[in-house]
């Protein structure tokens, strides 16, 4: 199970580490060009926010486990992350409804799996 639990940590650390880069140095013209289309949808000061929230969380996801210090921090790192996931689940299904993107769905899947995953290390690690 802990091998599982660091699998999951090291992918959403992996992925919120690129997503929380990208999102704090692109320009919204950028961010929608590479296909991050939540960028339309907020301004972009919550975009800044957003992203520095999951590069706080990638610290969050790794640091605490690998260190022994305050390791229930690992856990609160994934359910910040499981916030941010419902956010852009919301945020890519209104795009789909309101804005009748069938592809913003494909968006809701994927949230919905980084979600999953990141439902389980929180799970795992209280």
């Amino acid at each position: 199970m802990n091998a599982a639990l660091w699998a999951g940590q090291i992918v959403l650390a992996l992925l919120f580490a690129l997503s929380g880069s990208l999102k704090s140095t692109m320009s919204r013209e950028r961010m929608l060009e590479t296909g991050q289309t939540g960028a339309a949808a907020y301004p972009l000061p919550v975009v800044r926010f957003t992203a520095i929230c999951e590069l706080i969380a990638v610290v969050g996801l790794i640091l605490p486990q690998l260190t022994g210090v305050a390791p229930s921090l690992t856990g609160w790192a994934a359910v910040g992350l499981v916030v941010v996931m419902i956010g852009a689940m919301a945020m890519h299904a209104r795009l789909a409804i309101v804005q009748h993107k069938a592809a913003e769905w494909r968006n809701v899947t994927v949230n919905a799996l980084i979600l999953a995953v990141a439902v389980f290390v929180a799970s795992g690690r209280f």
